[in-house]
């Protein structure tokens, strides 16, 4: 029997929709060419005894009443995944030569650790702290649907933010002309867009900043749980996921998707799937080639003409007998730059492959939750994450396989050995376990085009007005994805959400 749902791609945004559709009664059908559901929130083991998450580190927007909270309730599911807050006084810890910063929740402690850092700039700190406030209330104002009375009730909000549409964060430091330091401090949760100040949208960076100002989280037990909760909603209510799946060719009669054809990768058989409307959670752009581009309206073609978002390197990490506690990590994240300008940084590991000087971030799963079950009870996970430039190693990969993994390592390598010489010691002779990852791991095992990690880029011009949305201008067929809607873990459910209530008209979350 044809399903209402049929659902292309089991990334989060897609088991959220896949979810709510079959708590409300109807089919659904999910195909997924991975091993696992869950996209690059998707969970795997090695060893037998060590999971990690694929790109997941720690998440907002989950508390009471949030987003994330909303749609769980939703889906009788808020008792049973729940989450676990980062330290509010510092859920990012910032290093950098000469500086050290703990991001607190309240914008007002931020005014006066930085204002103590540098006080000559205390008045400029205040002014930008206080216009990243006034942007974030005015951002939610201007997101679409727009409503007028909200921009009469708050003019001068919605006013600052639309002041700043092509504004990346550089523009805005030097407006307020704050100190390279405090810059550098300021952004250096950089890794979590994968840009540089001098390219990164203010726009995407006051949403997250803010955002994780909120409430930083990370899931009670682990990500994993996540994952699957949507999973059983979805299987419980006789929904289907087929895994391993992958789609070939999309069946479009007179502008109306109907269907797909997809290769079953364990038996290499070919099976067509139809649904009464196809979901689209694949790249957007990928979808939009195998279609067939000149099907889709001129609107649609220029929104699919992102640029993909940078990718990133991985290192998995286990070490044992040795407790992190003990050597300044705990409920937050940390990151390190040796370079005070974090453009600098970026170009010398993004564009000139050069790790010798590497900024990084360093999130410790195991110390963020009670609930064991990432590994034994006398070892501790730790994951190491920078910038990586796709192309370089798509061709040393292809090229020189043994160059490929010595790069690898190098990069490694240089991680630890300014870990050992700012933060643990004896890191390496207690690391038991260690895997790294690549952009192009990224596209092997996340299906991700240019091993991208956040769909499209975040830079003002991918986050402006004529960003791409769910229509697809051909008739029963929706995107829903990152690129589609926002990347990160709250924003992609929200984009499973939002779809969710324009196709049902049950709206629970409002700007349906």
């Amino acid at each position: 029997m044809k399903p209402d749902f049929l659902i292309v791609g089991s990334g989060l945004s897609a088991l959220v929709f896949g979810a709510l559709m079959a708590n409300s009664g109807k089919t659904v059908q999910i195909l997924e060419a991975h091993e696992h559901p869950g996209g690059f929130g998707h969970t795997f083991t090695m060893a037998k005894k060590y999971t990690f998450n694929a790109q997941f580190h720690y998440v907002w927007d989950c508390g009471e009443g949030q987003t994330v909270n909303r749609v769980l309730k939703k889906l009788g599911l808020d008792r049973e995944v729940t989450f676990e807050r980062y330290d509010a006084n510092g859920f990012d810890h910032m290093r950098m030569p000469g500086h050290a910063l703990d991001i607190p929740s309240e914008p007002e402690e931020l005014i006066q650790r930085l204002s103590a850092l540098f006080p000559a700039h205390s008045d400029r700190i205040r002014q930008f702290v206080n216009e990243v406030e006034k942007t974030g209330v005015g951002l939610k104002i201007i997101a679409p649907p727009i409503k007028p009375t909200e921009i009469l009730k708050h003019p001068s909000e919605a006013l600052c933010a639309v002041q700043y549409l092509n504004s990346t964060l550089q523009n805005v430091f030097d407006k307020f002309q704050l100190p390279q330091a405090a810059q550098t401090l300021l952004a250096l949760q950089w890794l979590d867009f994968l840009l540089p100040p001098n390219q990164l949208s203010f726009y995407a960076w006051v949403a997250l900043f803010r955002g994780y100002q909120a409430g930083a989280f990370y899931p009670t037990q682990h990500f994993e749980s996540v994952i699957n909760a949507l999973v059983k909603v979805i299987e419980s209510h006789g929904g289907q996921l087929l895994l391993n799946h992958e789609v070939t060719k999309f069946r479009v009669t007179d502008r109306t998707v109907t269907g797909v054809e997809a290769i079953d990768l364990t038996t290499h058989q070919t099976s067509e799937f139809t649904g009464n409307t196809v979901i689209c959670n694949i790249d957007p752009q990928r979808a939009a080639k195998m279609i067939g581009e000149e099907k889709f309206s001129k609107t649609v073609r220029r929104k699919l003409n992102y640029e993909y978002s940078a990718s990133n390197y991985m290192a998995y990490c286990v070490v044992k007998d040795l407790d992190l506690r003990e050597y300044g990590f705990g409920k937050w994240n940390l990151a390190h730059s040796g370079h005070d300008d974090l453009n600098e940084s970026f170009a010398q590991m993004y564009d000139r492959h050069d790790f010798s000087n590497p900024s990084f971030a360093i999130t410790t799963p195991t110390l963020l939750t009670e609930a064991r079950g990432d590994c034994p009870e006398d070892c501790q996970i730790v994951e190491f994450l920078t910038v990586a430039n796709y192309d370089y190693f798509k061709q040393l990969r292809e090229s020189d396989r043994k160059a490929y993994n010595q790069k690898k390592q190098e990069i490694l390598d240089s991680i630890l050995n300014v870990v050992e010489k700012h933060y643990v010691p004896n890191f390496r002779k207690h690391m038991v376990f260690h895997i790294t990852g690549s952009p192009t791991t990224n596209e092997r095992f996340c299906w991700s085009p240019n091993g991208n990690s956040y769909g499209s880029s975040l830079t003002p011009h991918n986050m402006g007005l004529g960003r791409l949305n769910h229509e697809t201008s051909l008739n029963q067929f929706y995107f829903c994805n990152a690129s589609s809607g926002y990347p990160g873990f709250a924003p992609t459910i929200w984009t499973g959400a939002l779809l969710y209530q324009r196709l049902s008209g049950d709206v629970f979350l409002g700007n349906g």
